[in-house]
């Protein structure tokens, strides 16, 4: 017979926690859009990711999609999101929180003049960073790659509902 070592009757406690001030994060920038990493895969042991995306006026944030293996969470924190849940469409103001579980066609916009200042929160977060890391490179370029959005949608759990017409 084995004999035990490991402690399975206690805890083994330490401080991980992270505080991350206004500012502080990596943030990644196309124009006037941006996304902040506050809360990463890397931090969380892929539990969670917290995300602040600015999305400039008049501006589509992503076209009609689901996840099969995130939660996302959107918080208002600044200005108008304009969400479509399936077939609903809602203008939600500043203090706002939406929950869209996994398998819920959604797609969110700022169409409104002003700036829109959302958190995003992934749960699991699935590496949702480098999903972000190749939008922007993709919007950063002078036309819109579809067949390489299309598969880093594929790879980090965004399945597109129709096939994007994309500028």
């Amino acid at each position: 017979m084995e004999t035990i070592k490991e402690d399975v009757f206690n805890d083994k406690l330490e401080n991980n926690a992270a505080i991350i001030l206004p500012g502080q994060g990596t943030r990644i920038q196309v124009g006037a859009g941006s996304c902040t990493f506050t809360v990463t895969s890397d931090m969380s042991k892929g539990r969670i990711g917290i995300y602040e995306i600015v999305v400039p006026p008049k501006t589509d944030g992503a076209r009609m999609h689901f996840h099969r293996y995130m939660d996302e969470v959107f918080i208002v924190r600044k200005g108008t999101l304009t969400i479509e849940l399936s077939d609903d469409i809602q203008h939600l103001k500043e203090g706002t929180t939406v929950y869209v579980p996994r398998f819920t066609p959604h797609a969110f916009s700022n169409t409104s003049d002003e700036t829109l200042v959302i958190t995003l929160i992934f749960n699991p977060s699935e590496q949702r960073e480098g999903y972000f890391k190749g939008l922007f490179q993709l919007l950063d370029a002078e036309t819109m790659d579809v067949p390489l959005f299309l598969k880093l949608a594929q790879k980090y759990d965004t399945t597109m509902t129709n096939t994007p017409k994309l500028p």
